[in-house]
């Protein structure tokens, strides 16, 4: 198999004004894993779209309780309530010591429900903190209370935060726990250091505590090596955990090779030593690789398929694969692209979640007015996917 190596030479100026060699850093790209070709698909047949919600500002993570009713998260710190469809007119939390600035990527992100909410009415947010003297990202839980949520405590902090790369999706898995997707905030150092929480899955019981059967004791790690992960979701039949991964972005002069893994606890993902299938026994290989920027984000299943939203390529990617009955490997059927022509553009804009929700339909939300889309009229909007 050839690996393709990129060498990227970073220079750096001294005090004196001269200029050295600083360090040679290298990361092995591997082959794309999957066998068949995108499809784009721009009016995919027998799907119906309407608009269910919209004039948000860059909502980020949407949730469903178990009454129907609905939050969404906006990168700029609030919470907002949605009931009998209707947004409500005031928030139902809004973040304290918040951090957000237009065009990046930290703010309030994932939001997740107590799996026991009737018992336990708690509502879970990942979001950036900043009060002049703590600096980081952390899971934070409010108690509902009708219309609004109260702040009940810290879960999860000390999470490296910067302007990008926070990571930020949270869900509960079928086990009951909280798992968190971290990012390693542009520093390469971050994914193989067991000291710190970025480029990490990390996996905590729904009061913060560590769980005693985590693969590493006494830490809320589940696994390494992540980049910047952004989708969580477990196959409906085998329980398996698919996460969504964005590759380089111009870093070590490679772009694109954004990533969909399926996370096994203790295993390192490789970033940023590789990318890609390598079939190296020490990293575990993602089973799809884009070589072109798409950038992945929220997913969900729907119907048996994996449906992924999309951020600069603009699309809702479908994907069918069936796991082999011999082995743990999945097989790719089929990858298609919808409301999209080709690369890069489509009808929606950029597509920052999609959620199956109590209705059986499928939710999925723009995120044109985060610095790096094109509004259109009623942007951002939460759009209400349904087979016709």
């Amino acid at each position: 198999m050839k690996h393709l190596y990129l060498v990227l030479i970073v220079l750096f100026v001294a005090t004196s004004c001269k200029t050295y060699l600083s360090k040679i850093t290298e990361v092995e790209v591997g082959e794309v894993p999957q066998q068949v070709e995108d499809v784009f698909i721009e009016n995919p047949e027998g799907i119906q779209v309407e608009v269910w919600q919209e004039n948000l500002v860059i909502p980020w993570s949407l949730v469903f309780l178990p009454d129907g009713s609905a939050l969404v998260s906006q990168r700029t710190g609030s919470i907002i309530y949605i009931k009998d469809g209707d947004m409500q007119n005031q928030p139902y939390a809004v973040m304290p010591d918040i951090r957000q600035k237009h065009g990046t990527e930290g703010g309030l992100m994932g939001l997740a429900v107590h799996p026991d909410f009737e018992n336990q009415p708690y509502v879970y947010a990942k979001y950036t903190f900043d009060d002049g003297e703590e600096f980081d990202n952390r899971v934070v839980r409010f108690r509902h209370a009708g219309n609004r949520g109260i702040f009940d405590k810290v879960i999860l902090k000390g999470m490296p935060a910067a302007n990008n790369h926070n990571g930020g999706r949270i869900k509960f898995g079928p086990d009951g726990m909280l798992y968190i997707a971290t990012g390693e905030i542009f520093d390469r150092s971050l994914p193989q250091d067991m000291n710190s929480l970025g480029g990490k899955f990390l996996r905590v019981k729904p009061d913060g505590d560590i769980p005693p059967d985590n693969p590493f004791p006494d830490s809320p790690i589940y696994t390494l090596g992540h980049r910047n992960a952004q989708g969580i979701a477990w196959h409906p039949e085998t329980g398996d955990l698919f996460s969504s991964e964005h590759g380089p972005s111009g870093e070590m002069l490679i772009t694109g090779n954004d990533i969909i893994n399926i996370i096994y606890p203790g295993k390192n993902y490789g970033w940023p030593r590789v990318v890609g299938q390598m079939n190296y026994p020490e990293f575990e290989d993602p089973i799809i690789m884009w070589s072109n920027a798409t950038p992945p984000s929220g997913m969900d299943f729907w119907n048996g398929d994996l449906y992924v939203a999309t951020l600069r390529s603009r699309t809702l990617i479908r994907i069918e694969l069936e796991k082999d009955s011999n082995s743990d490997d999945y097989s790719i059927l089929n990858i298609e692209r919808w409301f999209s022509a080709k690369r890069n553009e489509g009808t929606y804009g950029r597509l920052r979640d999609v959620v199956v929700g109590p209705d059986n339909a499928l939710y999925v939300l723009t995120s044109n007015r985060d610095g790096r889309g094109s509004p259109q009229e009623g942007d951002d909007k939460i759009l209400r996917i349904t087979k016709k």
